[in-house]
């Protein structure tokens, strides 16, 4: 009877012992993501408009995150080389992101690439977008966006100005201006915002077309603001150009990808974190020192957006002469 017992004793024992064996590993499975810090790509050099605002969003996001952020910046390729190169080499595990510009729908169009902007990418979220405006150093003789294209009528294809690359909205906003204003302008592109600005300061290009990093410069009393691009006047009170008879309005909206095959789930969970750090206080008031816009798109919209925004590219390539042949 002991015998028995013994038996039946050790045998639950065993059973036990492999169960547990089969279960012990599965908090280790569960344990919930994000485990360690999790990079953020910009794009684009150090101190320029979307550096700022993505250190800012960083540090906000890094608290519903439960992990820090870290903020890596790998300029290039007119804002391309971070993602792409992210898209290549980083693990689908969600520690591994990057800004999404614009100028990936539209570069494809004008230049033969090796990646795909809607299948080498995970979409995560919509942030937020870019107002655009051209300045001048506030030394200048040209005070008026008239006077602009008036020296570049004058003096046909001397008139330079910086941008953040070829492709890039500066750019393409620039080049749209010529076109309907029948001017030709030097195009002088750098790695971002930063570059560009520097440039202007040391008197090497005439005038700058980027986003709004060019606002702390206008407030100091350093640069002035001829025109901005949106639909509205901005809080610097410059005219649109449509105010001015130009029909053009532009802004440009980006979010944060990873590489293709991220699991659901992270995304879902990367997704919601940054939804709250956007609707934080404290990343609107960043919003409105830059004047940037509110652009929330879902993981679902953002993707669908990108994937209509390629296709409605090429029609702006097309239109302003750059389309591949």
């Amino acid at each position: 009877m002991r015998a028995t017992t013994l038996r039946t004793v050790t045998t639950a024992a065993c059973v036990f012992a492999a169960v547990f064996s089969f279960a012990a590993p599965l908090p280790a499975r569960a344990q919930a993501f994000p485990t360690k810090p999790i990079i953020l790509i910009c794009p684009w050099p150090p101190g320029g408009s979307t550096d700022t605002h993505m250190r800012a969003f960083a540090q906000i996001a890094a608290k519903h995150v439960g992990q820090t952020i870290v903020v890596e910046n790998r300029p290039g390729a007119s804002g391309l080389l971070g993602p792409i190169t992210m898209a290549k080499t980083a693990q689908p595990d969600g520690y591994t992101l990057a800004q999404m510009p614009v100028s990936a729908f539209r570069v494809p169009h004008m230049q033969k690439v090796e990646w795909d902007p809607l299948k080498d990418f995970t979409y995560i979220i919509g942030i937020t977008g870019y107002t655009f405006g051209v300045v001048v150093k506030s030394d200048s003789p040209i005070k008026t966006l008239k006077d602009l294209v008036d020296y570049a009528k004058a003096n046909p294809g001397k008139f330079s100005y910086g941008s953040t690359g070829n492709g890039t909205s500066p750019h393409l906003l620039m080049e749209e201006l010529g076109m309907k204003t029948g001017v030709e302008f030097l195009h002088v592109p750098f790695k971002g915002n930063a570059d560009s600005t520097q440039a202007l300061m040391g008197g090497h290009v005439m005038a700058q077309s980027d986003a709004t990093g060019w606002g702390r410069h206008v407030d100091a009393g350093a640069f002035r603001l001829l025109v901005t691009f949106g639909d509205k006047r901005t809080k610097w009170n410059a005219p649109t150009a449509k105010e001015l008879g130009i029909d053009i309005v532009s802004y440009s909206p980006y979010g944060w990808v990873g590489p293709k095959g991220m699991d659901p789930k992270v995304v879902r969970f990367l997704h919601d974190a940054f939804k709250k750090a956007l609707d934080d206080p404290e990343h609107l008031k960043s919003l409105a020192q830059f004047d940037q816009v509110y652009w929330y798109k879902s993981s679902e919209d953002y993707a669908k957006w990108a994937a209509d925004t390629f296709k409605a590219e090429r029609s702006t390539i097309e239109r302003v002469g750059l389309l591949l042949k």
